[in-house]
């Protein structure tokens, strides 16, 4: 493999890594400052018992987060120099604006957050909760503008080999950004919120085995009793939230598709395995599943096996039962996604799509449960097949972001800034082979031992449980 597969997947290892952390500091950011408003509101002890509770876990993710993204900051100087080099009056520019402006807020604000419960007035600390949710907000939101700056680069132009900025405005406000950050920040609330949820039905399951298990009936204290219903008030309340979530994550997806088709026809062709312009007056069929054939000599491919929905691409994308969706083979074969690029854009879309549709199922399913009476603490602990469907959901969201992820950098291929500076020009000329497989290698151990960590003490704080006896401040 050369430096240029090898630094691809090496990016590919700590992009996908990186991003687990400052998707939950999001979703848990606007869990706990949704709590800390309620107590203020309502003055109900058990909002900020959430909110103090769900903080520790906060913490964990903010730290790992901040040691995983050192190594994907600095690849651009290291395996992605000549890109950085010829974007840097516009994309470093992006990146700095989400260090100095973002995390400096979201880090300041952490340290009332943490420290702050006792010391400064409540109306600060809420402030303070604001100012973590706001901070991890705009850093979503200038890594989205910078991303999309690659997708859809717009405002600038290449002068000798460099990339000079004509619109500031354009370039930030380019037609992806927008539209890519609302999808990216619902996509952290709702994994966030199936966490939550999964966590506090992991805690529910445990109780109801240890009663199922047990010889003669289990007598719990006042103590474990409000324990147990502190998680499932977690449980409940993420419900609540999944009712405006879920459905929104389908709109926002939909308008995503809607641009890729319009801005990107390569990589839309590549999601969905379509060869073949449709000719006019005819509607462009949707495939569930489809295997493509070799490509033959003049890069022509097509499906050896679909399984597909008459005209139903065209419905999708154009929102017309004969719009016109171009094909991959009306692209030059150097300037689109590869045969097997175009394959794993392909899957990685039906996993996205498939797993949103699951998480719907699953909200609709838990407020059925609630609508029954089946979520009141005595009825759900003896559901335990329910409360495994929510434990065994906790990775789903999470899934599904990395797989949209993977839609939207391998079908951009092969572009690192999109009909402008191809792959291939972007990669450091100096790089060695050997070294770049030992440092994915390497990186690849460390992130493993920092899931492990997590996992570990994340598993510690909720078998302690919440602290249910401290004093209010």
């Amino acid at each position: 493999m050369d430096t240029l597969l090898l630094s691809r997947i090496q990016f590919g290892d700590t992009a996908a890594f990186h991003i687990l952390w400052p998707l939950m500091s999001i979703g848990l950011a606007l869990y706990m400052c949704g709590m800390e408003v309620m107590w203020l509101t309502t003055g109900r002890e058990q909002y900020y018992r959430q909110a103090r509770f769900w903080a520790k876990i906060f913490v964990l993710t903010f730290a790992i987060g901040v040691a995983s993204g050192f190594p994907l900051a600095f690849q651009f100087g290291t395996n992605w120099a000549a890109f950085s080099a010829a974007t840097g009056s516009f994309f470093g520019n992006i990146l700095g604006f989400e260090t100095t402006i973002a995390f400096t807020l979201e880090t300041v604000s952490l340290g009332i957050l943490i420290f702050g419960w006792h010391k400064v007035p409540r109306a600060v600390h809420l402030l303070a909760n604001m100012g973590v949710l706001v901070g991890a907000s705009i850093s979503a939101f200038w890594i989205m503008v910078a991303n999309s700056w690659m997708q859809s680069p717009q405002g600038v132009h290449l002068e000798k080999g460099i990339i000079a900025v004509d619109n500031y405005r354009a370039a930030i406000l380019n037609s992806e950004s927008l539209t890519s950050f609302a999808h990216m920040w619902v996509a952290c609330v709702e994994s966030t919120l199936f966490l939550i949820a999964g966590i506090s039905a992991w805690v529910l399951l445990r109780v109801a085995r240890l009663r199922a298990g047990s010889a003669i009936p289990v007598v719990e204290t006042d103590t474990l009793r409000a324990r147990h219903t502190f998680f499932l008030d977690a449980f409940k309340y993420c419900l609540v939230l999944m009712i405006i979530i879920t459905p929104l994550q389908l709109v926002v997806g939909d308008l995503s598709g809607v641009l890729v088709a319009r801005l990107q026809p390569e990589k839309l062709a590549a999601m969905e395995l379509h060869w073949d312009t449709n000719a006019p007056g005819t509607g462009a069929p949707w495939s569930a599943v489809a295997v493509p054939r070799a490509t033959s000599a003049d890069g022509t491919g097509g499906n050896a096996l679909a399984l597909e929905v008459p005209n139903g691409l065209s419905i999708i994308t154009t929102h017309s039962a004969d719009g016109t969706v171009a094909g991959l083979n009306s692209f030059a074969v150097d300037d689109r996604p590869n045969t097997a690029q175009a394959v794993l854009t392909f899957y990685a879309f039906r996993l996205m799509m498939l797993i949103g549709v699951v998480l719907v199922a699953l909200m609709l399913l838990g407020l059925w449960y609630w609508y029954r009476g089946k979520l009141a603490l005595d009825a759900v602990l003896v559901r335990p097949n329910f409360l495994r469907l929510w434990v065994w959901a906790i990775p789903l969201g999470f899934i599904a972001t990395e797989a949209g992820w993977m839609v939207r950098e391998i079908g951009r291929q092969p572009w690192i800034l999109y009909h402008l500076m191809r792959t291939s020009e972007g990669v450091s000329s100096n790089l060695s082979a050997p070294v770049t497989g030992v440092v994915i290698v390497a990186i690849t151990l460390v992130y493993l031992a920092l899931v492990s960590l997590f996992i570990y003490f994340t598993a510690r704080i909720v078998r302690d449980g919440p602290d249910l006896s401290s004093r209010l401040p």
